[in-house]
């Protein structure tokens, strides 16, 4: 498999074999502008929130996974395919020479609970495990998720939502490129050691989006209240992604 190509990646890819494909499918990113602190104290040492102008972000992403797989293996229908929902910020390392401005997850749902034990022992993630539903319904997708994971706090979500135009690039240094185009995700284990994970993908097919939220109680689930104004929102189809072995950066 050839992988796209990566003049648009903030940083060159990294010196070694990937190992893991995912396929990302009817994806709704609906953004939220957030007081820093309420997002800083979910953080773990080592790092610190990314803002834009200033402003601090946080983010629900509803999609599907398919063709989930490790390198050299191919896909198994009843373990790599599952609807995902996860609750994100943005943030950098400190004290590096390059910062990598990447992903932190406050929360990641999903419906396959072999997938959710594996993310959690391999990537450091707090994955939960989840009753959910993505039906594609025309142009639109009608999405349900309700947490189930044992001692986790509850959560449920239900929308519809879908594109409102066509697709687009987003520009550089605009908003909507900084809160997409991310290449990698940082975790933290028990212990308080962190990693990073990178990812390679083709610039984000995004287009405008509408959605109809009827519950949402994931952020609450992670004590961050959203603000009552409206998400900025952007819808994408289609992504396919590629993603390296978590890397030990913290403490060295």
């Amino acid at each position: 498999m050839s992988l796209p190509d990566a003049s648009h990646r903030p940083w060159p890819l990294p010196d070694r074999p990937w190992f893991m494909f995912q396929g990302w499918h009817d994806l709704l990113f609906a953004h939220w502008p957030v007081p820093q602190e309420s997002l800083a104290p979910g953080l773990p040492r080592g790092l610190s929130l990314d803002t834009f102008q200033g402003q601090a972000w946080i983010s629900l992403v509803p999609f599907r996974m398919t063709r989930v797989r490790p390198r050299g293996l191919p896909p198994l229908p009843w373990l790599s395919s599952f609807p995902e929902l996860n609750l994100r910020t943005y943030v950098v390392a400190r004290g590096e020479a390059t910062e990598k401005p990447g992903v932190w997850f406050f929360s990641l749902d999903a419906a396959n609970p072999v997938a959710v034990a594996v993310a959690r022992w391999l990537f450091h993630l707090p994955y939960f495990r989840a009753r959910m539903a993505c039906v594609p319904e025309g142009e639109a997708v009608r999405y349900w998720s309700q947490r189930t994971h044992r001692s986790a706090p509850p959560a449920v979500f239900q929308a519809r939502y879908g594109p409102s135009g066509p697709v687009y690039r987003t520009q550089p240094g605009s908003l909507e490129e900084w809160l997409t185009e991310r290449y990698c995700l940082y975790a933290a284990d028990g212990q308080g050691r962190l990693y990073r994970t990178e990812i390679h993908h083709a610039p984000w097919p995004v287009q405008p989006a509408w959605a109809e939220i009827q519950v949402n109680s994931v952020a609450q689930a992670a004590g961050i209240p959203l603000p009552e104004t409206p998400p900025l929102l952007q819808f994408a189809r289609r992504l396919d992604v590629v993603a390296w072995p978590p890397e030990r950066i913290f403490p060295g």
